[in-house]
């Protein structure tokens, strides 16, 4: 069974950022699947948190919906991550989730962009603020990702998206398939066992002297 979350950082009801997550759960499922894959979808939806990852903010203390996203987040194989784009660069609500977020929760953790804008003008938002936070994370992100504009959802522009859409989700098949099952890891668990080992060396030291 491969594990999907769908991150969508959408702060409007009706949302296209929302829109482009599914169509691209819906592309890479069925990409996977032709590989023979059984896959399970999970669905973060930002906005319904909004309080609680503010509140986490200010107190250092997660509410228990949001160690619930958490954990949808931590337990999977694969991750898509979708945000509208204001002023060339991720929302407010999206990167604070990701301040909260536990450490290490993206450790190896296989990654497919997405962003959504009015205009075209805040396609590089993509390359310059979404990647080099997932690198900063330590995930491994796809190098497809996809930035879906308004027109972009029209029936005259829909079927480029589709084929951008398409392809994203087929690289990321195969980035998922070569990764395999994830190994989930705990950095203050890593943490604790490093710092028993310099301990345990350092009392062997002083008991050969």
């Amino acid at each position: 069974m491969t594990e999907l979350a769908v991150i969508s950082g959408g702060i409007r009801e009706p949302s296209s950022t929302r829109l482009l997550a599914d169509r691209l759960e819906a592309a890479v499922r069925k990409a996977l699947e032709a590989r023979g894959r059984t896959v399970r979808s999970s669905f973060v939806e930002l906005r319904p948190l909004g309080r609680a990852i503010m509140d986490a903010m200010l107190t250092g203390f997660p509410a228990n919906t949001l160690e619930e996203a958490f954990e949808t987040v931590a337990a999977a194989d694969g991750v898509i991550a979708v945000t509208p784009a204001f002023n060339a660069s991720f929302s407010g609500l999206f990167k604070s989730f990701f301040d909260v977020l536990p450490e290490e929760t993206f450790s190896d953790m296989p990654v497919l962009i997405g962003a959504t804008g009015g205009t075209e003008r805040h396609s590089l938002v993509l390359e310059h603020t979404l990647r080099p936070m997932f690198s900063y994370l330590h995930a491994i992100v796809s190098p497809r990702g996809v930035y879906a504009a308004t027109d972009d959802f029209g029936a005259q522009a829909g079927t480029a998206l589709g084929q951008r859409i398409t392809a994203a989700a087929t690289d990321f098949a195969r980035l998922v398939e070569g990764c395999g099952t994830r190994q989930r890891r705990d950095g203050f668990t890593e943490e604790l066992t490093t710092m028993e080992r310099l301990l345990g060396g350092s009392s062997t030291t002083g008991d050969a002297t």
